[in-house]
């Protein structure tokens, strides 16, 4: 065993394994290195966006977190690491502004900004899809009220509790 081990971090066999129905590649905060802030990176395979419905407005509800976010989006293709082979949407601000992308890209969310929901549309081939938020644990705190009353009835709230929020 050598001195420095513990910043060699391989997600489910040194860290605890967290059940999600995304396939995970790493996952760290501040509970498996001290100090470390909340990073997630799994893939986006084609039918990920089936999971999270087909209605308008679907995908993760709008919410807030109390630190800066990335959401990085990386095409799987080395030879046009550009395109990411898929076609994402994103609603920004209270207004939930929509905006869709097709090209690898980085989404910077300040922190108490509201985003989302996020949704990929089509997924021709995976992408990385990798989260950080910019403090030691993921915070959340939703709000369901700008989602449409159709939108609304549609979600299973139990699948996003508000997290950190006092």
């Amino acid at each position: 065993m050598g001195k420095y081990d513990k910043y060699f971090v391989k997600y489910g066999i040194n860290t605890p394994k967290v059940d999600d129905l995304r396939p995970i590649v790493a996952r760290m905060d501040n509970s498996v290195a001290k100090g470390c802030n909340f990073y997630l990176v799994h893939w986006v395979a084609p039918g990920f966006g089936d999971i999270l419905g087909d209605y308008e407005y679907a995908g993760h509800p709008p919410h807030i977190h109390k630190s800066a976010e990335l959401l990085m989006h990386i095409g799987g293709d080395p030879d046009n690491p550009m395109d990411l082979n898929a076609e994402v949407e994103m609603y920004m601000g209270p207004e939930l502004e929509r905006h869709t992308f097709t090209e690898s890209t980085i989404i910077y969310i300040p922190p108490n900004f509201i985003h989302s929901p996020w949704r990929p549309l089509r997924v021709d081939k995976p992408f990385l899809f990798i989260e950080i938020n910019q403090g030691p644990e993921h915070t959340e705190k939703f709000y369901p009220q700008l989602l449409p009353k159709e939108a609304r009835e549609k979600i299973d709230w139990s699948m996003w509790p508000d997290k950190g929020f006092d």
